[in-house]
């Protein structure tokens, strides 16, 4: 219906109108949701259909920011890239903190954009390679590259960041050797983003409740 896809719309846009709309939902647009994002019917819920179509617009909602935020990175610098990696890595727990975090890329330093404790005590340390990439995969002879500059400084862990993805025969080389390397391609560098928050901010949050069965269940008294 019209209205379905006025929803759709505002929702895009994030405005705020679509909180009265979800917490007061009105038929044509529980029809509307029904008909477009048909889910199987869960027993147990007192929404089974809406319930999915919520998580089907979320994921949709997701894809288009995963596509927006790969967009920003490759048209910012790759200092920018560089520091924007080693921030997402310590937001995931390596390194403690931004002051103890090492960007080296910036002075040419071959095949190393960045040291990051792997504990906050940093009993070992992760070295980091960061290729923003607008077209083509990253092929084994990078991979060889950053492997290579992981000997000369006697390290076994590493980390290869790209926004752009990785050739099969860079998977599999990595796979082979005995140096712990991993690797991260676009898609999943921006969904690590959203996790963790970091160039991103949350606009509306949403709960789905249920009836709690066992709180009416008297028998259980």
């Amino acid at each position: 219906t019209a209205r379905g896809l006025d929803v759709l719309a505002a929702f895009a846009q994030n405005s705020l109108e679509i909180e009265n709309v979800f917490l007061n939902p009105r038929a044509d647009l529980v029809e509307y949701l029904n008909e477009n994002f048909p889910v199987e019917s869960d027993e147990d819920s007192n929404l089974p259909t809406l319930e999915g179509s919520f998580r089907d617009i979320y994921q949709r909602m997701r894809d288009g920011l995963v596509t927006e935020l790969l967009q920003r990175i490759n048209s910012k610098s790759p200092d920018f890239f560089e520091d924007l990696v080693i921030k997402l890595l310590v937001e995931m727990g390596y390194g403690g903190s931004l002051e103890d975090a090492e960007t080296v890329g910036h002075s040419g330093d071959r095949g190393i954009d960045g040291i990051i404790r792997e504990d906050t005590l940093g009993l070992d340390m992760i070295y980091i390679q960061a290729k923003r990439w607008r077209e083509g995969s990253v092929g084994r002879p990078e991979l060889q590259k950053f492997v290579g500059a992981l000997h000369e400084r006697n390290a076994r862990k590493g980390i290869f960041i790209t926004t752009s993805d990785f050739t099969i025969s860079a998977i599999t080389y990595v796979e082979r050797i005995a140096s712990n390397i991993i690797l991260i391609d676009g898609d999943q560098l921006v969904e690590l983003m959203i996790d963790y928050d970091v160039g991103v901010s949350s606009i509306e949050t949403f709960e789905i409740k249920r009836v709690d069965s066992d709180y009416f269940d008297e028998s259980t008294e």
